[in-house]
């Protein structure tokens, strides 16, 4: 973990893509938190977007946005998480999950850092620096054609793998002593009840 600390010290200077891998419940997320906090980008905007968590048919408004009309309920222009995460960071989890579609739009955002919201045909211009995260296998994916090949080298330019709790036992201590510091802060001592 302390090599894996220097590593997060050093790439959140850049304004690199990150891929980082690892097991649910690894804490994909709060290593992005910590490198977008710890970057020169900390005073913008950390934008997540789950998505392994949106139906495939939405995720496209919700990453890029879309102009009112554009389908069966857009009643008003939305900015999508993109054009929200300029100046800062785009955090992309599960991103394994995309549709080859969609991923191709991504790719071109990545590369040119435009793109259009659905149902427009204006581009839009953003300075977002990409993370991405996955518990996914992306290379056996590229492999079986489920993920563009160049869209995972266009996201790995910096790997980090983050190792199950289970290959860190070291840590086990460390985290309980703060679970029990963040219980212990949210007990009312007069009564003895959570706050």
């Amino acid at each position: 973990m302390r090599q894996l600390f220097e590593v997060l010290e050093t790439v959140s200077g850049t304004a690199s893509t990150i891929l980082v891998t690892g097991e649910t419940g690894t804490g994909k997320e709060i290593v992005a938190r910590a490198i977008h906090h710890n970057s020169p980008r900390k005073n913008h905007r950390f934008v997540a977007l789950n998505c392994g968590a949106i139906p495939e048919n939405l995720l496209e408004a919700e990453l890029f946005g879309h102009v009112r009309g554009a389908f069966t309920g857009a009643v008003a222009t939305r900015a999508g998480r993109l054009e929200q995460a300029s100046g800062g960071t785009l955090f992309l989890d599960e991103v394994g999950t995309m549709s080859a579609g969609l991923q191709a739009k991504l790719l071109r955002a990545l590369q040119e850092r435009e793109f259009e919201r659905v149902g427009d045909s204006h581009s839009i211009r953003v300075d977002v620096r990409f993370i991405a995260a996955t518990n996914s296998d992306l290379e056996g994916m590229v492999d079986d054609g489920s993920f563009r090949k160049d869209l995972y080298y266009r996201l790995n330019v910096i790997p980090i793998h983050l190792p199950p709790l289970r290959e860190r036992r070291d840590d086990i201590p460390i985290l309980v002593k703060s679970l029990l510091h963040k219980l212990g802060q949210q007990l009312d001592p007069a009564r003895g009840e959570v706050a």
